[in-house]
């Protein structure tokens, strides 16, 4: 893989300068920025045109994009409020996720891999994470890097975050019933997966998705806006799978309060969303749908 480089745009920048922050060139010759965000404060991580992760620095709490938003949701509710965390992110973007977590489980213990290093150095010097935060960042593809976790961790995840994108693309090898039972070794007993899966009309990668995680872990619920949800339209549906049974009495009125309504899929809703859909294999498995550029216009 050749190594990708930072590129500072024309005029330099530096975040704060009122100049563009250094774009990052990728492995594969995708361009990644940092911009700031026009509708709603703070920055956002863009590579290609898709936006891929949104950050205030001063409010970590701050979770803008809806999917985020909703794994926020089912992370508040784990174990006591506040209580510190072991979590595994699968993908790094700009480090929303293991942001929020440390703002509200300080002391949380997390790992992060990131396949590209060119991203992390630019999203470590123009977003720098929280002084002291337990946070360690691994470079290497999300599956591989899993097989070299310290041996320590198997079975002590609070949480496992599998959020992988390649520009708008989840990678096939990342979305087989191989892949999550390499994921769910990590996983406590009463551990939680959350996977972010990006789909359209028809849903049929997602319901594909569904059933292949629940072959893992039995017990599994699915968080997104009634259109995509419906499959309407392009959007991100959040799989929360664990072990053991997921309490979920409060998330329908959580969800439907906003600020960006949604439901939740489970029980018989569930099993008639998968109903037909086959596992994914490593010998089968595809990419996740691509989506129109129209999907990410304001």
């Amino acid at each position: 893989m050749a190594r990708a480089r930072i590129v500072p745009p024309e005029g330099g920048g530096r975040r704060g300068s009122g100049a563009p922050a250094p774009a990052a060139v990728l492995s594969d010759g995708a361009q990644a920025r940092i911009v700031p965000s026009a509708y709603a404060g703070g920055w956002e991580l863009v590579v290609d045109g898709t936006p891929q992760s949104h950050v205030d620095p001063d409010d970590p709490g701050h979770l803008h994009f809806e999917y985020v938003a909703r794994m926020g949701a089912v992370i508040d509710r784990m174990r006591m409020p506040g209580q510190p965390i072991t979590a595994i992110h699968l993908g790094a973007g700009a480090l929303t996720i293991p942001r929020y977590i440390e703002s509200t489980r300080p002391g949380s213990r997390q790992q992060v891999i990131e396949l590209e290093s060119a991203l992390w150095d630019l999203v470590r010097e123009n977003l720098p994470l929280p002084r002291g935060a337990a946070i360690r960042v691994r470079i290497g593809d999300a599956r591989e890097t899993l097989g070299r976790l310290p041996a320590g961790l198997v079975g002590t995840a609070d949480l496992v975050v599998s959020d992988v994108y390649s520009g708008a693309q989840t990678p096939a090898h990342l979305t087989t019933v191989e892949f999550y039972t390499d994921v769910a070794r990590f996983l406590a007993p009463d551990g939680v997966l959350l996977v972010n899966v990006a789909d359209g009309s028809g849903l049929a990668f997602a319901r594909r998705q569904v059933s292949t995680v629940q072959a893992v872990l039995q017990h599994a619920i699915v968080l997104a806006e009634v259109q995509t949800l419906k499959g309407r339209r392009f959007g991100n549906l959040v799989i929360a799978a664990s072990r053991a049974p997921l309490p979920t009495e409060w998330l329908p009125r959580l969800l439907a309060a906003g600020p960006h309504p949604a439901k939740v899929a489970e029980g018989r809703e569930l099993e008639e969303f998968a109903r037909g859909a086959r596992v994914a294999t490593d010998a089968d498995a595809t990419p996740s749908p691509r989506p129109s550029a129209s999907v990410f216009e304001r």
